[in-house]
């Protein structure tokens, strides 16, 4: 595998005019605030200051933080998207194991719920209310586990499991609905022994593959003391 390709990161589609640029700010900013308050307690003010720009403009585009919710989802999904194209293309794990993948894709993807807490549990509160935004969600799940699901599946030679197809399917709900709830249920502590994220990394790609029956690679940088030992 070639390592200088092996780092995933966050994908952001250039953006022009000065039209889309005051967008973008309104957009940047409420995603802060709706990370740092919650959507609930967020207010539009709070957003317009943020962005520098006026209660005027903000209403120009929205009618309200409803809307503003949904422009984010938009866009949000078309940078996953982006993301999901350029991180899961095939010739770049060229050569790579399943774990060599898990060891890449499973922290980007703790990483990213972690940094946008807020808003991703905004994206589901909103969806269990709302059915034609959680078909859009839903759509955005699907697109990333079937391109998860081909890259994987193309090795399933390293798959002692069997039903290869099924264990890919199942363990990829697993790891997202992990990631799910954890969002969701950030603030309520349900077990005795809390974990970093890098704890939650390392027992992710644990799981999965020794469900799946492969080989484990655990990144050096997630590594305890007692895998050391």
């Amino acid at each position: 595998m070639n390592r200088l390709l092996s780092k995933v990161e966050w994908v952001r589609p250039p953006r022009q005019t000065r039209s889309q640029e005051t967008l973008e700010r309104l957009l940047d900013a409420a995603e802060e605030v709706f990370g740092e308050r919650g959507f609930e307690a967020a207010t539009v003010a709070e957003v317009v200051r943020r962005a520098r720009s006026s209660v005027g403009a903000m209403y120009a585009r929205f009618t309200d933080k409803e809307a503003l919710l949904s422009c984010l989802h938009d866009r949000f999904c078309e940078e996953a998207i982006a993301t999901a194209d350029v991180a899961l293309e095939k010739e770049r794990w060229e050569g790579a194991s399943i774990a060599e993948i898990f060891a890449e894709v499973i922290p980007f993807l703790v990483e990213v719920y972690g940094q946008k807490r807020g808003l991703v549990r905004a994206f589901i509160v909103r969806g269990s209310k709302d059915p034609e935004f959680a078909d859009s969600a839903s759509r955005l799940g699907k697109y990333i586990s079937q391109r998860l699901t081909e890259l994987l599946l193309a090795r399933r030679d390293q798959i002692s499991h069997p039903n290869p197809v099924v264990a890919v399917d199942f363990g990829l709900r697993t790891v997202f609905d992990t990631l799910d709830q954890s969002t969701l249920f950030a603030d309520v502590e349900r077990m005795a022994h809390p974990l970093s994220s890098a704890e939650v990394s390392r027992e992710l790609i644990r799981m999965y593959t020794s469900y799946l029956g492969c080989e484990r690679t655990i990144p050096e940088s997630l590594v305890s003391e007692d895998d050391a030992a």
